[in-house]
């Protein structure tokens, strides 16, 4: 047995610090969402409209730092390139529609309503992966989607979300979280499949090759507008950040526990934008919003609760069910030779 056999096998055979680990990952990656929603909600505060052009920052260094690893290493493609470009269009259209709400929606009403890419990765999974789901599940996608729709509720005036056009901005914010669930799927498909490293490092080669042809027929004149200060590049320094280090996190939580724990921690980036909400813009907070958190929160829990074996996605042809070690154990191999 080598020593990655023997790093797998201890890290299978302690079940509780392995989950307390994927819970304090899945925190990061929920802090670096809250954090990104902030400093993407500042640019839009400072007046800056040109949601492609701040995360070309973030696609520029995840294409430098992870490109850079997988050129020292010198090895071909495990997938076809275009498929990451694929997956790196459907990403820059999530961001893009995402941030663009910030222009007309309040952040907490963007944080709650991005939890819709819950609903749709169930679509995309049954659909695209085969993967199946108890009622029980399918349940609690019902109870989530019921919660966010007490944000539009608050949005449409009962209680005041806040927000130029807050029905606009939650639309764009809906609209995101289909191209995020697309983006998602694939991501946790090609990370459990072929290699993390080279799934990162496409994602922002091909990411910022669309965002850059995007931000060329868009944002020139949004560009041109901009009156530059410090505090819009430090509020774009800290969303590309923030970002880089979720898509960072992200490949671990998919590739370990896969996208219900995924999701479910990301929920908590919510109350990070209450918080931030509050003490930042010292706003109020409607009771709306409160309310369709928790009904959120009993949703994911109910379907976490009865979550089922990924099946599909996980097994492989020699049925020793390790699949999704595979890429890590290659990883880890080439380093040590």
């Amino acid at each position: 047995m080598n020593w990655c056999d023997m790093n797998n096998s201890w890290w299978r055979s302690h079940g509780t610090l392995r989950i307390l680990c994927l819970l304090f990952l899945g925190q990061l990656v929920s802090l670096a969402l809250a954090l990104a929603s902030f400093s993407s909600s500042l640019i839009a505060y400072l007046g800056v409209d040109a949601p492609i052009t701040q995360t070309s920052f973030t696609y520029l260094t995840l294409a430098v730092v992870y490109g850079s690893i997988l050129l020292y290493r010198r090895q071909r493609l495990k997938v076809p390139w275009y498929w990451y470009l694929l997956l790196g269009f459907v990403d820059v259209q999530g961001n893009y529609l995402v941030n663009k709400a910030y222009q007309f929606s309040s952040i907490t009403s963007v944080t709650l309503l991005d939890c819709f890419t819950i609903a749709w990765a169930i679509v995309f999974t049954w659909f695209f992966l085969g993967t199946r789901y108890s009622v029980w599940q399918l349940l609690g996608a019902v109870v989530c989607v019921l919660g966010l729709g007490l944000v539009l509720l608050s949005d449409a005036g009962v209680g005041g979300g806040g927000g130029s056009r807050p029905l606009l901005g939650d639309v764009l914010v809906i609209a995101g979280t289909i191209f995020f669930a697309s983006s998602n799927v694939g991501e946790e498909f090609f990370v459990k499949k072929k290699d993390r490293v080279e799934v990162v490092s496409m994602l922002g080669v091909f990411g910022l090759v669309v965002s850059i042809i995007q931000l060329s027929i868009l944002e020139l004149k949004s560009l041109e507008s901009i009156k530059w200060s410090a505090d819009i590049i430090l509020a774009i320094a800290g969303y590309t950040f923030s970002c880089s280090m979720f898509y960072t996190i992200t490949p671990f939580v998919l590739k370990f526990s896969g996208a219900t724990l995924f999701n479910l921690s990301l929920l908590t980036s919510d109350m990070w934008a209450v918080v931030f909400k509050i003490f930042f813009y010292h706003q109020e907070v409607d009771w709306l919003y409160y309310l369709a958190f928790s009904v959120v929160a009993v949703g994911l829990i109910i379907y976490s609760t009865f979550e089922r074996d990924p099946g599909p996605l996980l097994g492989n042809e020699n049925g020793d069910g390790n699949v999704q070690y595979e890429a890590l154990i290659d990883e880890n191999q080439h380093r040590l030779g």
